[in-house]
């Protein structure tokens, strides 16, 4: 008899389980549940993972810090590990000057937006209070996140609890509208773009992922594209939010996706991989402009109303260094750019697969868009949910998949072998052949 559980999973159809597989421990790139199976992990837990489970580094500077202090209140209070990893942080970002820790990238995206919104307030110019962000974006489930993120299938539901943003088109190569080519279509963009930033004096920020939009469906920005928005930001006095929490940190081949794309923001976020997958800590970190803004008299109140009982964790902090020290020691950056050419060996072969529409690529992240017929383009269908076919077909090859609607998403850690990624983009393949069997 199965014991009961009392979890309430994530973005699931609670209905459509009647049970869910128990992972007991993990090693290198492999899960490992109760039943001895092995799988591959494909998504790298959520997107986080830097070097595999189990990294005898991580798990050292984790121990070693839960010796000494715990946690820490930074409330009137600071300890080395917050501050060597802030120095850490504005040392390899150009244009930031402070770090504001938080527990997950949705608060560090909520903390961007308070710190942009307040800037002006601080700097008296009361009537900047509108954000202007790309369509389809996403930047987290909170109700701040998910104004500046808005996607209709995610958060249709809490629509009229959201504050209004001024949402843009963003250039998708694989569906561009009917009468534009793709370089016809980033122009009529950045145009909109320019538009609206000119005939209106109360835009306070331009909201976007630094790189590509990831949840989106994997959509790679055009060459330039993000630099031009920096350079109109600039022009019409608008705060640039960037948010690197999926996107920096080697995920793109990068280790900061806003200097690869010349586009320095005057605040930026960062989370999931920060700490290489093994405790939560994400940052908001600004420009000295925006964070001078917020001295002056404790009577002015200009300082920031914002704070987490857990914010710079010691040993979040201490793991998160210890991660970005094997980064270096690693030569990381240089292994991922590459390894992402395995990637390309397979586009031929993915690409002829019936129900595969589009592969969007670059560093460690494949986006395979799935529809029912190629030469409409559209978007695969099914009753039943398509992340759910996908997850179980892809345990039967050995491999853990994750789709986001009709997108397949491979994610996996950084640090991946060739062989392990060879191992993972075939039984992608075959999990594809499998899976559509079910949904056509």
């Amino acid at each position: 008899m199965k014991k009961k559980s009392f979890v309430w999973h994530p973005n699931t159809q609670m209905n459509e389980w009647k049970s869910f597989d128990e992972i007991v421990t993990a090693k290198g790139m492999w899960l490992i549940d109760s039943k001895g199976n092995k799988i591959l992990d494909a998504v790298g837990s959520m997107w986080c993972n830097v070097w595999g489970h189990s990294k005898p580094e991580l798990i050292k500077a984790i121990v070693n810090q839960s010796k000494k202090l715990q946690h820490s209140s930074m409330f009137n209070l600071t300890h080395e590990s917050a501050e060597k990893l802030a120095e850490k942080l504005v040392r390899f970002s150009p244009g930031m000057h402070k770090v504001f820790y938080s527990d997950n990238g949705s608060s560090a995206m909520e903390i961007a937006l308070k710190l942009a919104l307040q800037y002006w307030q601080n700097t008296g110019e009361k009537q900047k209070s509108k954000i202007i962000t790309l369509e389809n974006g996403y930047h987290g489930d909170t109700f701040g996140a998910m104004s500046v993120g808005y996607v209709p299938q995610f958060f249709g539901n809490f629509k009229k609890q959201l504050f209004p943003t001024l949402q843009i088109p963003t250039p998708n190569k694989y569906r561009i509208p009917k009468g534009y080519t793709y370089s016809d279509y980033q122009i009529y963009c950045l145009d909109k773009i320019e538009t609206q930033l000119s005939k209106d004096n109360k835009i306070a920020a331009f909201v976007m992922e630094s790189g590509a939009q990831v949840a989106g469906g994997v959509l790679i920005y055009p060459k330039n594209f993000q630099k031009k928005i920096k350079k109109l930001c600039k022009k019409y006095n608008v705060l640039l939010i960037l948010d690197e929490i999926a996107t920096g940190f080697g995920r793109l081949g990068s280790m900061l996706q806003y200097t690869e794309q010349k586009s320095i923001p005057d605040i930026v976020a960062y989370g999931k991989m920060l700490t290489g997958g093994y405790l939560t800590l994400a940052a908001t970190l600004s420009s000295k402009k925006v964070y001078d803004s917020f001295i002056g008299e404790f009577n002015d109140r200009k300082h920031l109303f914002h704070g987490h009982t857990y914010t710079g964790n010691p040993i979040a902090c201490a793991v998160s260094l210890e991660n970005l020290n094997l980064y270096q020691k690693d030569n990381l950056i240089k292994k991922i750019q590459k390894k992402s050419k395995v990637f390309e060996k397979y586009y031929e072969e993915i690409a002829k697969l019936e129900s595969v529409g589009d592969i969007r690529h670059k560093g460690m992240l494949m986006g395979i868009e799935l529809v029912s017929n190629k030469k409409k383009k559209t978007p695969i269908r099914s009753k039943k949910s398509i992340n759910k076919i996908f997850f179980e077909e892809g345990k039967n090859h050995g491999i853990y998949l994750r789709t986001l609607g009709n997108i397949v998403m491979l994610v996996p850690p950084l640090a991946i072998s060739e062989k392990d990624l060879d191992f993972l983009l075939k039984r992608t393949i075959k999990t594809i052949k499998s899976a559509q069997k079910q949904v056509f």
